[in-house]
């Protein structure tokens, strides 16, 4: 890309920029929008069966009714997206080593794990984003990356609106920030921060849209306050009602889960589908 190119590039996301909502002093990126109002993400697709991080589990995710998919994002050698969520292809598929070190093409002959004995190729990020256009939102874990690539390729399938971005390392947030200021980020809150005056300092230092953790219960009202989602993790092997319960009473405003089927099952029976009431904290 040439240096006038980049600067029109630049230019014009921040000029995006400004559809984003206020919240106080803190300028938000609006989440993808969702048609239920309690937040089901499908971890790694729906994988049970299917192999994780494969397009089959993203689909069938969408049949399960999830509101989004989370997918892991990496990088070939020759500088392609895919999605893994290991740093080596040990384990996942049969191959060895470091996805880092094999070109695209060395990587789509590999085949994911599976436990129905079918043959699923690794994904490429495109693949996964053409496959979600308009059907689930995706919270994309950013894994190892190049922030201007993957905001690219997001534009190039149309799904600006549909992804919202972990973040896992500093310099990619600020990479995120500076690149595509109107796409709305995600990461976990130190665990130190006990205050509610701590909780406005790190995030004036650091604004995100969303967290996945609770540093402390009686912070829940103020994190609401600041226009922060909480998507706690819940994903184990042996998830249950009771625990989904738990993390509901809490005032989240979704969960990523292992179970997307019973999890949904459970809500729909339940009728809180979109959410549980809880008292103001």
């Amino acid at each position: 890309m040439t240096i006038m190119n980049r600067k029109t590039v630049f230019f014009t996301l921040i000029l995006m920029s400004f559809i984003s909502i206020s919240f106080g002093q803190r300028t938000l990126a609006p989440l993808p929008k969702s048609k239920n109002g309690f937040i089901v993400i499908a971890h790694r697709g729906s994988h049970l069966v299917k192999p994780e991080n494969s397009i089959a589990a993203i689909e069938e995710a969408i049949e399960l009714g999830a509101d989004y998919v989370e997918i892991d994002l990496r990088t070939t050698r020759d500088g392609h997206l895919v999605l893994l969520h290991n740093e080596t292809l040990d384990g996942t598929t049969n191959g060895k080593g470091r996805v880092q070190n094999l070109n695209l093409d060395e990587v789509q002959k590999l085949s994911l794990n599976a436990k129905d004995g079918k043959l699923y190729a690794v994904p490429s990020f495109m693949e996964a984003l053409k496959t979600c256009r308009n059907r689930i939102n995706i919270y994309l874990d950013f894994k190892a990356a190049d922030v201007l690539k993957t905001y690219q390729e997001i534009r190039a399938a149309g799904m600006e609106n549909q992804v919202l971005v972990y973040i896992n390392k500093m310099e990619d947030y600020k990479s995120w920030r500076e690149l595509a200021p109107q796409m709305p980020l995600m990461s976990g809150l130190p665990k130190n921060i006990k205050t509610k005056d701590e909780l406005i300092s790190f995030l004036k230092e650091m604004p995100l849209e969303a967290t996945d953790n609770i540093p402390n219960a009686a912070l829940v009202a103020a994190m609401r306050e600041n226009g922060l989602s909480v998507f706690l993790d819940v994903q184990m092997a042996n998830e249950n009602p009771i625990k989904w319960k738990i993390a509901m009473e809490k005032g989240v405003q979704g969960v990523q889960t292992d179970h997307p089927a019973t999890l949904i099952q459970y809500l729909k029976t339940n009728q809180l589908r979109n959410g549980l009431k809880v008292s103001e904290r």
